[in-house]
């Protein structure tokens, strides 16, 4: 592919061979707005463009449009809003304290330069949130990660908006993290070197012999990559496409972000702990554009049920996998904005409209989910399948990394 010379023009805007290509790209943009804005007030909302939209160059271009399409996405109506949560959701909640811990540690997260006073009034409301979500829903068990995924949602959407997003997240995309045992979560991971094979065999057989597993990805996948993302529009626009694609997709993403690698990998000593090292920071020059697409290509030709053929991976069943295609026929038949806060006004929301609501997404849901519920989460056993099958400096290597994003999961193994 020819490389097209890149030139410095006036007001410092960089340019890629002439000043057409900015002018196309403006008009890209201008046309994309307008889809999108056609979309949103389609009756029905056209909910095919806004996936599309979100899974193409640029997602969604701005915080504005996001509050408009994730909650279309996820079939939410604006104008029916779970009120916030009081005070009394705190009490004696078994997983205040860690989701206590993992808020107060999660500053990174945050707008560089937000008044503390802000950031902590939004920290209260985070962990107001989080338990809202789990006393909404006994059969979940808190994750450390979940909490990454919550406050992104909270910076773009606000909170009451946010506990409706993250009520549906939990439920179908995040629904396998949330299982009282971690067997759910590796089935998940399981998934990527399948893929690797099928597109390159010989860099596969390198992380086979290497030993490196697939723990350097967990974090990646459980907080959709918000954990470990240091430039907030890379994770706003990561979020665009996994809201708008398969529950699997960041598998998939995971895959090309390897393969994007593989130089690096192969010429890395083939060994467990430095492989591992490698694999686990994500350089912050990827690009994302690329990689989205890639992924999407990769998921369109190796689709979750061909690789599970493959890999035997069949023999346990994904709940976040089982339900999608019963959540995406729920998201096709919504009212635009403006007919939804019409019939609001004319209707006024009752408790029952909320149940009514609610009772929608449950009926997606598998029968019996209610068995899950009753045990005492165990997150730790991630740590635990991470150190298990090697020691040495490949137990340090993982630790390490472990220990970058959650300090808890180690510390209760010795």
């Amino acid at each position: 592919m020819k490389r097209l010379k890149r030139t410095k023009q006036n007001g410092g805007v960089w340019l890629n061979g002439n000043a057409s290509v900015t002018r196309q790209a403006d008009c890209g943009r201008k046309q994309k707005l307008a889809d999108i804005q056609q979309a949103l007030i389609s009756d029905p909302v056209d909910i095919q463009a806004l996936r599309r939209a979100a899974g193409t160059k640029g997602g969604l271009l701005t915080d504005e449009l996001r509050r408009k399409v994730w909650p279309k996405l996820l079939n939410i109506n604006a104008y029916n809003l779970p009120h916030k949560p009081g005070r009394n959701v705190r009490e004696n909640h078994k997983d205040y304290n860690q989701v206590v811990l993992d808020v107060r540690r999660s500053m990174k997260r945050f707008p560089k330069g937000m008044p503390a006073t802000e950031r902590a009034v939004l920290q209260e409301q985070l962990i107001d949130i989080i338990l809202e979500i789990l006393k909404r829903n006994p059969q979940l068990h808190y994750y450390q990660g979940y909490h990454d995924v919550a406050v992104t949602l909270l910076l773009v959407v606000g909170e009451r908006m946010a506990i409706a997003m993250l009520d549906t997240l939990s439920n179908f995309h995040l629904r396998d993290f949330m299982d009282p045992t971690m067997d759910s979560t590796k089935h998940i991971l399981n998934y990527l070197m399948p893929i690797l094979e099928q597109v390159d065999l010989e860099l596969h057989d390198f992380m086979i012999r290497a030993e490196v597993g697939t723990i350097f990805a967990l974090s990646w996948l459980i907080t959709w990559y918000g954990h470990v993302l240091s430039d907030f529009k890379h994770t706003l626009r990561l979020y665009d496409f996994f809201l708008a694609s398969h529950p699997l997709m960041p598998i998939y993403l995971a895959a090309t972000i390897v393969l994007y690698r593989e130089r690096e990998v192969k010429q890395t000593e083939c060994e467990m702990a430095m492989v591992h090292h490698l694999l686990s920071r994500i350089p912050g020059d990827l690009p994302y554009e690329l990689l989205i697409g890639q992924a999407q290509e990769l998921f369109d030709q190796y689709p979750p049920s061909v690789l599970a053929k493959k890999a035997a991976l069949q023999s346990r069943k994904c709940l976040s996998i089982s339900t999608f295609q019963a959540f995406q026929r729920s998201t096709l038949h919504q009212r635009p904005d403006s007919i939804l806060q019409r019939l609001t006004k004319a209707e006024g929301s009752t408790p029952s409209r909320q149940a009514s609501r609610h009772s929608g997404l449950e009926a997606a849901l598998p029968r019996g989910r209610g068995l899950l519920r009753g045990t005492e989460n165990t997150m730790v056993k991630m740590a635990v399948w991470g150190l298990s099958a090697t020691l040495g400096a490949a137990v340090f290597a993982v630790a390490q990394t472990a220990l970058e994003w959650g300090p808890e999961l180690l510390l209760q193994l010795f």
